[in-house]
């Protein structure tokens, strides 16, 4: 459990150079809107998961929303899963499963809006921003809405608040944590790094990262990049342990640790993914003074 209240750094990844297969053609001039419109209406897709929906922007965005039957009473943890490039949430719900992982948890699967991407120059598929300003910060703000919305229906315990992602939707986890970092109690990317090239407030936060040694889309070179910059910022030792099979826990004397698990594969989500992540999780929770007491107001 972290133990320490986070101190927010203002650079992060200094070194780093853009990840190329994760970069997007986005408009990052764009200002942004200073007010969200948001509005929430749950509509039944099965016997446990809802469908959300919520205004940002003019633009109605949506969530499968999974939560435990007494999440509107007792304080539950919330988790949000990021689909990568061309996945949608009911793809991700059904290859990750983190509400069959961990069924006391609100598991949030967001649906992604046409990001162009270097396999999709046109931008008919769907993803996520990976930079701060790209596409007038479009998902932070569907990110802000989500929250409000969701601690308005359920009762979300704020030391508990946890995002992953695979690929794209693990470049975005990464900027969700270097924008609203003070926001989540840990966080679980696969097969993903951050471009780390502006806006960057960081704040040591556990991390748990899932990459498979021979992925060719997002080389692991660079993702080593990325974990090489956590390892430093959360004050992790030198020296990792074994943490479980093909991952090594870099522990943190501020309770802040990187555990790395390297796969002997390509660029996929592995089937034992959600399983690591869940156990993380569950490892980490905020110090009660450093939980967020409300989620962004909206109007």
């Amino acid at each position: 459990m972290n133990t320490r209240t986070p101190t927010v750094v203002t650079t992060f990844l200094t070194t780093l150079v853009a990840l190329a297969p994760l970069a997007f053609a986005q408009d990052a001039s764009k200002p942004a809107p200073a007010k969200i419109a948001e509005s929430a209406a749950p509509a039944d897709v099965g016997p446990a998961g809802k469908t959300m929906s919520w205004t940002v922007g003019g633009v109605k965005r949506e969530a499968l929303v999974y939560a435990p039957a007494n999440a509107t009473t007792t304080p539950a943890p919330l988790v949000f899963a990021f689909h990568g490039h061309g996945g949608s949430s009911r793809q991700f719900a059904r290859s990750s499963a983190f509400h069959k992982a961990w069924p006391e948890a609100i598991v949030v699967y967001p649906q992604g809006l046409p990001t162009a991407g270097m396999t999709d120059p046109k931008g008919e598929k769907a993803g996520w921003q990976n930079r701060f300003g790209a596409g007038a910060d479009r998902d932070l703000k569907f990110f802000d809405a989500m929250l409000a919305g969701l601690k308005s229906s359920f009762q979300v315990d704020d030391r508990r608040i946890y995002s992953t992602g695979h690929s794209n939707g693990g470049g975005f986890t990464y900027l969700l944590w270097s924008q609203r970092g003070e926001v989540f109690a840990a966080l679980g990317p696969s097969a993903a790094g951050t471009v780390g090239t502006r806006g960057e407030r960081f704040a040591p936060r556990p991390l748990i990262h899932i990459a498979g040694e021979s992925d060719t889309v997002v080389p692991v070179a660079f993702q080593q990049r990325t974990l090489t910059a956590a390892r430093s910022l959360n004050g992790c030792d030198a020296e990792g342990q074994p943490w479980a099979k093909n991952c090594t826990q870099y522990p943190s004397k501020s309770g802040t640790p990187v555990v790395i698990c390297l796969q002997p594969g390509e660029h996929k989500y592995y089937e034992h993914a959600t399983e690591l992540i869940v156990r993380f999780f569950k490892e980490h929770a905020l110090p009660a003074t450093s939980a967020t007491p409300a989620a962004p107001a909206a109007p």
